[in-house]
């Protein structure tokens, strides 16, 4: 493809969901874009000189931080469990605990704008961009957020049976796995439709964190010399 000849249709996709992007992280290439939108001449037009273009690629970020993060599952612990006497037994049980720590919430959120630009991405006032717009670019930010999921995060379903499948649910099923709706009359068993198999987290992979203050900062501000 010589100079003057137009790129592709699909040539054109890959270089506007690029270009989205860029412009958000790039003040001074949307200045440049909004005077080309303008009406302002491309300065090979003006005077024939070799002109440097620098097309965006994929991913716009230049800086990797690697923030290490902590893990928010407590060990599991053994404890003895007293029983009434007239049974005459006694069991040992384990009791596994997961603790809500603001840097475990910052941690994830971290993840998910290094991988997916997700704090850019809903951070910006989509309404002026059009459906197909915001579609190539929920493409991108959904193949990140994909990734930070499968590297970080087990997950399997609530319920095996295929959605849209009849099942019953007993006496003692548990309340906090499996939501009822519609019309729900009586005592168990009930009888449905499974609407949604539900996602279980069976295992957390997150590295150990040693500087909170650190993953505060969520994006780290682009300053250009």
């Amino acid at each position: 493809m010589t100079a003057n000849t137009p790129p592709s249709f699909l040539s054109r996709i890959a270089i506007a969901i690029g270009s989205f992007f860029a412009i958000l992280g790039n003040g001074r290439l949307a200045a440049d874009v909004s005077r080309v939108r303008a009406g302002e001449a491309f300065a090979a037009d003006v005077a024939p000189r070799e002109v440097r273009v620098e097309v965006p690629v994929e991913k716009i970020v230049e800086v990797r931080v690697e923030v290490p993060v902590e893990k928010i599952v407590e060990k599991t612990v053994e404890k003895r469990v007293e029983v009434p006497v007239e049974k005459l037994i006694e069991k040992t049980v384990e009791v596994e605990k997961l603790v809500a720590t603001d840097s475990a919430a910052l941690q994830l959120l971290g993840l998910m704008q290094r991988e997916a630009r997700f704090v850019d991405f809903i951070q910006e006032d989509v309404t002026p961009y059009t459906d197909a717009e915001i579609g190539a670019a929920a493409r991108v930010v959904h193949e990140g957020c994909r990734k930070v999921l499968r590297e970080h995060f087990t997950l399997s379903p609530v319920c095996s049976e295929a959605e849209g499948s009849r099942i019953t649910l007993q006496a003692g099923f548990d309340a906090a796995a499996v939501r009822l709706t519609g019309n729900v009359v009586g005592q168990p068993p009930f009888t449905g439709t499974l609407s949604h198999r539900g996602w279980l987290v069976t295992q957390v992979k997150l590295p150990q964190l040693t500087d909170i203050q650190a993953a505060k900062v969520i994006a780290q501000a682009e300053v250009e010399l």
